[in-house]
């Protein structure tokens, strides 16, 4: 856990559960230029480079079809944000407010989630662009956007 010194004015710090309500598998990695927070978009830009979405063995085959796709959603668990900030003060901003007002990494569950457009397919590798996350993230899920026709379920 990050110390006490690392928190700014107006946060407040609580200490986690020690329990864990829920598992998960990672499904692969995500691979971005940005190895720093400091130097990671705040959000992804669909100009922005191209990225990678490593698949893992066994759910290869759960690639079949994504071909079909402009646009995925993209879900992954930030692996280096901390979690134990209820309240926080957005750098630059002057302001703090409730955690799950904010779009930061520091959450209890730090789930991450990007829109990208899908670039091309490369065997277990889907190369895309919007990302916003540092290289080597692990990635927990990845399906279609949401439209409003919707699509097979």
């Amino acid at each position: 856990m990050a110390a006490d010194e690392d928190i700014r004015e107006g946060e407040i710090r609580v200490e986690p559960p020690e329990g864990f309500d829920a598992s998960l598998h990672f499904i692969g990695r995500i691979h971005t230029p940005w190895t720093d927070r400091a130097d990671c978009p705040r959000q992804g830009d669909p100009s922005g480079p191209e990225c990678s979405l490593e698949i893992f063995e066994p759910w290869v085959p759960a690639l079949e079809g994504i071909e079909r796709h402009e646009t995925l959603e993209v879900l992954y668990w930030l692996d280096r944000a901390r979690r134990d900030l209820v309240r926080q003060s957005p750098r630059n901003h002057g302001y703090s407010r409730g955690t799950f007002a904010l779009r930061s990494p520091v959450r209890p569950n730090p789930i991450g989630t990007a829109r990208v457009r899908l670039v091309r397919v490369e065997g277990p590798r889907l190369i895309v662009r919007s990302l916003d996350c540092l290289d080597g993230t692990p990635l927990i899920d990845l399906k279609p956007a949401r439209c409003a026709h919707g699509g097979p379920a």
